[in-house]
């Protein structure tokens, strides 16, 4: 099992690297961006993705394989509750990051621009 899963992030980490090299980071904002959308586009899908899986294979433990043990039906319970544990970190991380976004404005070069704000109403000619 170990081997399996030092076989597949090193996979992993071999279908990433095109993507770092033709990333074109010139600046400290342009690494930003580049970050912060890798971890919200490739990242968090795939986490979402496994613990929507812990989640159905705990429901399937429960409910079909622990129909007559009670042993496994409490195996499945813990998944479910793990799955959602999984659910609430995820979007909390994910609430912040974008909350560090949105604060920080990475890669945002469309800022106010043209000095003080006008109302929109003359005064005095």
């Amino acid at each position: 099992m170990k081997k399996a899963l030092a076989l597949a992030s090193g996979t992993l980490a071999a279908l990433a690297l095109p993507l770092i090299s033709f990333a074109a980071i010139n600046n400290v904002s342009d690494a930003g961006s580049f970050i912060i959308n890798i971890i919200n586009n490739v990242i968090v899908p795939v986490l979402f993705a496994v613990a929507f899986i812990v989640f159905l294979w705990g429901a399937f433990q429960t409910f079909i394989l622990g129909a007559q043990s009670d042993d496994v039906k409490q195996k499945g319970k813990n998944h479910m509750l793990w799955g959602l544990i999984g659910f609430f970190v995820m979007v909390s991380v994910w609430g912040l990051v974008n909350i560090l976004t949105g604060t920080i404005s990475f890669g945002n070069n469309t800022g106010p621009t043209g000095g003080t704000p006008r109302a929109g109403v003359q005064v005095g000619g």
